[in-house]
């Protein structure tokens, strides 16, 4: 039976659209930073080379190779970590240009470094990727974190941080 993580992992992928507290245990990723505008080509190719990857690892039994552990599941969604740059934090406005990203897209448990090794050969082989080099793979543990759900257009994401901010403050919380 295929792992569904929209199913499984409720908790963390399936948010609420008001704050609340969550628990995250350490994950693996494939992850690349970058800085700019998401709307720019860079970004989506940034965004397509993660996904290649993702997709390396999760088709490797029909190319042959069988990880340890190895099962069969849906790869996870895209996630990032949003800030800005010291320029950008003193606007009044939100300048896209300005924006720092980590974007990522978590790995199962069984995934180790030889199967790391074995997607990114994959991928270079199959398309090249010219931000290949620039995605690592580790692990994030972030720990009690407030998350919500963001409904709308990226441009109103701003109302929905600051709702976040003022659960934090309430909850006498700090961000780290």
């Amino acid at each position: 039976m295929k792992y569904e993580w929209r199913k499984q992992e409720k908790n963390l992928y399936i948010p609420k659209q008001k704050s609340e507290l969550v628990t995250i245990p350490e994950q693996k990723f494939f992850s690349i930073k970058g800085k700019g505008n998401p709307n720019e080509h860079e970004f989506a190719e940034k965004i397509g080379v993660l996904y290649s990857l993702a997709y390396a690892v999760r088709m490797m039994p029909k190319q042959g190779y069988t990880p340890d552990g190895y099962f069969e599941y849906t790869v996870y969604p895209l996630e990032g970590i949003w800030d800005l740059t010291e320029e950008g934090r003193k606007k009044d406005t939100l300048n896209k240009d300005e924006l720092l990203y980590t974007t990522m897209i978590r790995q199962p448990d069984f995934v180790t470094k030889e199967v790391v090794e074995r997607a990114f050969e994959h991928v270079g082989k199959k398309k090249p990727h010219p931000f290949l080099n620039d995605v690592k793979f580790g692990t994030f543990h972030d720990g009690l974190s407030v998350q919500m759900l963001h409904v709308g257009p990226y441009d109103d994401e701003p109302q929905s941080f600051k709702l976040m901010n003022e659960f934090i403050k309430n909850n006498n919380l700090k961000r780290t």
